[in-house]
């Protein structure tokens, strides 16, 4: 039977503040009465904007924004930070949005937030960090994607973890019953703040399958960390799922933006074919497992209606991911590990029903969500949405 609905996790800290039953209420009625209706289901809210105008894109991202929650949560004055997707250097939507992070800065602002940091730790491929020394910068690496620019004009500030050297991380333990062994260890930054806004990118990944919300939180971790994961690959995913139960996110995180007018659909996280639909979208929940439901359906629709074949080498093939994978466990410790780590299966991307880092976190985070999917202006096909609703509802594993 499925468990509650995801929104009561990740509504614990608001509930913390204004009392349990005031905290399953509000959440139980958010959505239901933007549009005229009460529902027990997650809301993931869609905006619509034509492909290449940039204002449409601005307005979808803020309407997005404040369908999916009112920002009661904010204080003024509040320390707000704004977890983006930098693997690398590469512009969106290789990595995350600036224009978006941008427009999330200037709604936080107007809502009071007085510190607004936007901070990751690339991929090990660009930055590594060790006990004694630090290769690489995801600072530059901000610059190179354009995100920095727009962070400093916006007002915000940009914070690079590995700067923060080895001790600048402390450790979260994941859920009881987890594929971890280790804990996990995360940035000192975020006991620093009071929320947490994620801001994936909708992508290919060579060797998760896709990179959505939830694999977003690989960016916190520490290299030990990382290691693990890469190197114990015949959980992958399941751990993918199970980082996101750090105590930190589900008290901090309060909503999950991704800007997906541009979408790697091939290969990724750092090169494949991008898909700029006529229509693109904003896909924004308090729920990152509902919204990488909608997010992972979204990528699968764009590949379907690609103009070119999508069955390459590079993009499927299961081989290629394995061998990437124990390069990347080389990378963050030496070869002998990588030649002994476990065998990764990549995801498949037929259905969402294929994708065990959903499936482990339906377990974990609190049940699988029925889906609410509400368009918030007129620029969302009712047929993309029919179609999108309808591939939301993964089969029973």
């Amino acid at each position: 039977m499925p468990g509650p609905p995801v929104q009561q996790v990740t509504a614990k800290a608001d509930r913390g503040l204004a009392g349990a039953s005031a905290g399953k209420k509000q959440e139980s009625l958010r959505g239901g009465q933007r549009s005229g209706r009460v529902s027990s289901g997650t809301p993931v809210f869609l905006a619509g904007a034509n492909r290449g105008n940039t204002e449409q894109i601005k307005s979808a991202i803020r309407e997005a924004a404040e369908a999916a929650t009112d920002f009661s949560w904010l204080s003024r004055g509040d320390p707000v930070f704004i977890k983006p997707v930098l693997n690398s250097g590469n512009p969106y939507p290789d990595t995350t949005s600036p224009l978006a992070v941008g427009v999330m800065i200037e709604i936080l602002k107007e809502k009071g937030a007085e510190r607004i940091i936007v901070g990751d730790m690339s991929g090990v491929e660009h930055v590594r960090l060790s006990k004694d020394r630090v290769r690489g910068s995801t600072r530059s690496l901000m610059e190179a994607s354009g995100l920095a620019a727009t962070v400093l004009a916006a007002g915000g500030e940009l914070h690079a973890f590995e700067e923060g050297g080895w001790d600048g991380f402390y450790a979260e333990t994941p859920t009881a019953g987890s594929n971890w062994q280790g804990e996990l260890m995360m940035p000192n930054i975020l006991r620093e703040v009071e929320h947490i806004i994620l801001m994936p990118r909708c992508g290919r990944h060579v060797l998760a399958g896709a990179s959505l919300g939830l694999k977003a939180a690989v960016g916190y971790w520490r290299t030990d960390t990382r290691l693990e994961y890469h190197r114990d690959a015949s959980t992958f995913h399941e751990k993918t799922a199970e980082g996101n139960t750090a105590a930190t996110l589900l008290n901090k995180q309060r909503l999950v933006l991704t800007a997906a007018d541009k979408v790697l659909a091939t290969f990724g996280p750092d090169d494949g074919r991008v898909c700029q639909p006529d229509v693109g979208l904003v896909i924004a929940s308090e729920s990152v497992v509902a919204h990488d439901m909608i997010s992972l359906a979204w990528l699968i629709e764009t590949r379907r209606e690609m103009p070119f074949p999508r069955d390459s080498f590079r993009d499927k093939s299961q081989l290629l991911a394995r061998l990437a994978n124990r390069v990347v466990v080389g990378l963050l410790s030496n070869w002998k590990t990588a030649l002994n780590a476990e065998t990764l299966t990549k995801n498949g991307l037929r259905s969402i029903g294929d994708d065990r880092v959903l499936n482990r976190a339906y377990r974990v985070l609190g049940g699988k969500p029925e889906i609410v999917l509400e368009a918030v202006n007129d620029l969302v096909p009712e047929e993309l949405q029919r179609r999108l609703s309808k591939m939301s509802v993964p089969s029973e594993r």
